[in-house]
């Protein structure tokens, strides 16, 4: 059995896609920035984006019955080489004890210039 899942966020609509999609056991983000309420958050400020970020992912991750524990895999792309400490920062103080498999890649861009990371969560998850 296929679960949709939305978020209300204003390119889920737009684009056509679901927030999260729980297929059985696994429950898969899909790309999570740090726009809250429709303002992007912590402008300038990677760490702050990526907490943002990650915490968006693991409440939509919550709303589909997948606590933070069942985090196996996170990606996390990233627009300047120079933001992977401070990214990779932010990871470790979210999923230290959890340690998921994790990808991280600089891409050219975002579809906001001022985003600096997005972050996809994969869980498994038996509910």
């Amino acid at each position: 059995m296929i679960e949709r899942f939305g978020s209300g966020g204003p390119y889920e609509e737009r684009f056509g896609y679901s927030r999260v999609v729980r297929a059985g056991e696994l429950v898969i983000t899909a790309g999570c920035t740090a726009i809250v309420a429709g303002e992007l958050r912590h402008v300038g400020d990677p760490y702050g984006q990526a907490r943002v970020a990650l915490g968006v992912g693991l409440d939509a991750l919550a709303g589909a019955g997948c606590p933070a524990s069942d985090v196996v895999q996170s990606r996390l792309y990233i627009t300047d080489p120079a933001h992977a400490d401070d990214v990779g920062r932010a990871h470790r103080d979210v999923f230290a004890n959890i340690r998921p498999a994790a990808t991280m890649v600089v891409v050219a861009g975002l579809i906001d210039e001022r985003m600096l990371v997005e972050v996809e969560l994969v869980g498994v998850s038996a509910r």
